[in-house]
Order: C-alpha cells, then sequence, then structure tokens
C-alpha cells in the first residue's frame, strides 16, 4: 500500500515538474513572463515547484522498507528535472541586471540544486536497496 501512494505521489511531482518546465518556457517568449497558466514565476514556483520537491522526498520515506527500482527511478527523474531547472535559471540569467540589484542568481538557486542532489541520492539509495 505505501510503495502504490509513493509510486502516485512521485509520478504527481514529476507531472508538477514538466508542467512548471512548460510553463516557463512559454513565458519566456511573453514579455510578462507569465506562460500558459497566466502565473508570475514566483506563483508558479510556489504552486508547481515547491510540492513537485517535497513530495518525493514524503515518497521515499513513507516506502523506505518497500524495495522498488521503478521508484527509485522516478524519484531519480525528479532530481534530475529539478537539478535541470535550477541550471537553466542560472544560465540564463542576465548578469548585467544581477550586477545592477546586486542579485547572484547562482545563490538564489542553490537551495534547488540542493534539493536536487538530495533526491538523486535517495534515488540512487533506493535502486541499491532493491
Amino acid at each position: 500500500m505505501a510503495k502504490a501512494a509513493a509510486l502516485v505521489i512521485t509520478g504527481i511531482s514529476i507531472a508538477l515538474l514538466v508542467i512548471y518546465g512548460a510553463d516557463a518556457a512559454v513565458g519566456m517568449d511573453n514579455p510578462d513572463k507569465q506562460g500558459f497558466l497566466d502565473m508570475d514565476h514566483m506563483t508558479r514556483g510556489l504552486g508547481l515547484g515547491g510540492p513537485a520537491m517535497v513530495l518525493p522526498l514524503i515518497a521515499y520515506f513513507i516506502s523506505r522498507n518497500d524495495s522498488s527500482k521503478g521508484l527509485g527511478g522516478m524519484i531519480l527523474v525528479t532530481g534530475i528535472l529539478i537539478i535541470i531547472g535550477g541550471v537553466t535559471v542560472i544560465g540564463m540569467a542576465d548578469l548585467s541586471e544581477s550586477q545592477e540589484t546586486a542579485r547572484n542568481p547562482f545563490m538564489e538557486n542553490v537551495p534547488l540544486l540542493v534539493v536536487g542532489g538530495i533526491q538523486m541520492g535517495l534515488g540512487v539509495l533506493k535502486i541499491k536497496k532493491s
């Protein structure tokens, strides 16, 4: 039962990440920085990105005693998607704007990279235990 629930919530997390990425990609062409969901970047991050980062962690811990290579692979995929998103944001940062506003795009995205790395590690651990 726990493994089935973990698979479902990890699948939801992957779907949220894919929707987040697609919405952000559509929003890049829009001068208002809004995608097809008509959300600004903060709302999109809180509504789609936040749950997508937390759900795989919950899935791992509720199924920690069950072996499942599929679940481990799904958790690994969520970590990879989060890291790809973080690296993309860092790579697309306008350095002239960041110098003017004293923003550091790398430091703003370190939490994404850390959470993605943790999820990748948990996914690999789950696969190795199976």
